[in-house]
């Protein structure tokens, strides 16, 4: 008769792999079966834009005449906007956002977010959003307490080496760092395919035998469930994107990977809630370009890839379930700089995207007036935006993870 030692031994769980969460053995535990569809719950994408993005240059003030000459060289002309309201408007090189916008009243647009006494390091503001607070020391996330409070599959879509971000510290069980579906796949040691399927057939034998002859409630019938329930649950998220044909091609870019991946989990019926992404490059402190250029590049691979997630998931009819949340550690100054670039500043715009969002442009566009240091001043606390997400969208109390006095900001249609 196998023993405790051996069927932990020979099934090893370390077998599948530092990637594979272990939310699967309860999920599948807990759910009816792993190839049926789980919760349809709303679900939150973060997608970080790492660097410093250009709030001006994003939702450009095209009747602002101080715009134009603060930025002799940078500046997007009046009739290059994609205009969103009377006053503002989106770089041209967001046309799939602009069209989201218009034709699907599916973005917010939340004018001059940030926070009082902003740093100007990319480090430490960075932290502060992402664990929603200026504490001297920060070693957790807002997203990693709210999954202290509502336990539910959550995943850092990497690419590359990308660490997890501290916005996910804190939560009770790791949140995973995939790259691909292929993380999902039992990990086996066979020198040959023969010698693999050998070791899957072994595993899932000794765990289904353990399981049968194994009394109930007892330790080894608990991991042996576990075991065989994540096993399937793996090979079931694993093939996912053999089967899966999108309803709108995706751009070929890093940040549309991601998303992609994002939408066949989504699509899988897991119960995963809780997505973030990243996309770097936007600290453009030279040779930033107007119309055309680096940063209108990285705004075209995030609004192409944002729309095409949209489209894909709301042609699945999961469009009121999502809810897209961009963000940026700082803006950037009002005036550019010697080198045609735009150096750290503050209030920059945060878009969110889906279903159930409230269409239109939330508060007020910074003044280029008086400026403080050369910095925009911000009208909306970045965590009036985490109250709304956390309170109204994940149904999870925002007080004691952002803190009192940040009253929800309005961007979710009543």
């Amino acid at each position: 008769m196998s023993t405790r030692r051996d069927f932990l031994r020979d099934s090893s769980l370390l077998g599948f792999g530092a990637t594979v969460p272990t939310f699967l053995g309860r999920t599948a535990l807990a759910a009816p079966a792993a190839d049926k569809a789980g919760a349809k719950d709303t679900v939150l994408v973060v997608v970080q834009l790492t660097g410093g993005n250009d709030g001006l240059n994003t939702v450009v003030p095209f009747t602002n005449a101080d715009y134009y000459k603060q930025r002799p060289n940078i500046a997007i002309a009046k009739d290059q906007v994609k205009k969103l309201t009377d006053d503002v408007g989106l770089h041209p090189a967001m046309g799939a956002l602009a069209k989201l916008y218009t034709d699907d009243s599916a973005v917010c647009v939340v004018q001059g977010v940030g926070y009082p006494n902003p740093s100007q390091s990319h480090f430490r503001s960075m932290d502060i959003w992402h664990a929603a607070g200026t504490a001297e020391a920060l070693t957790e996330g807002w997203l990693g307490n709210a999954l202290k409070k509502q336990q539910v599959p959550a995943f850092h879509l990497a690419g590359g080496n990308e660490t997890a971000p501290l916005a996910l510290a804190g939560a009770p069980v790791r949140v995973p760092s995939i790259t691909s579906l292929d993380d999902f796949k039992l990990k086996t040691a066979g020198a040959t395919g023969a010698d693999n399927a050998v070791q899957k057939g072994v595993i899932t034998s000794v765990a289904n035998a353990t399981a049968s002859s194994a009394k109930p409630n007892n330790l080894l019938d608990f991991v042996s469930r576990t075991q065989t329930t994540t096993y399937a649950s793996s090979e079931k998220l694993a093939s996912i994107g053999k089967n899966y044909a999108p309803k709108v091609p995706y751009p070929t870019t890093a940040l549309a990977t991601k998303l992609k991946l994002a939408a066949q989990l989504i699509d899988a019926g897991i119960g995963a809630r809780l997505f973030y992404v990243s996309i770097d490059g936007f600290d453009t402190h030279a040779g930033q370009g107007g119309a055309a250029g680096a940063h209108a590049n990285l705004l075209t691979q995030v609004s192409e890839a944002i729309g095409a997630f949209y489209r894909d998931l709301a042609g699945r009819g999961h469009k009121d379930r999502l809810c897209v949340m961009t963000f940026s550690e700082f803006g950037r100054r009002a005036y550019e700089n010697g080198s045609k670039g735009t150096d750290h500043g503050a209030g920059a715009p945060m878009l969110l995207v889906g279903g159930k969002v409230k269409p239109g442009v939330v508060g007020k566009q910074p003044a280029l007036k008086g400026l403080k240091d050369g910095n925009l001043v911000h009208d909306t606390d970045f965590r009036s935006v985490y109250a709304a997400v956390l309170n109204q969208w994940l149904g999870i109390d925002a007080k004691p993870i952002v803190g009192d006095g940040f009253k929800a900001a309005e961007v979710f249609a009543r």
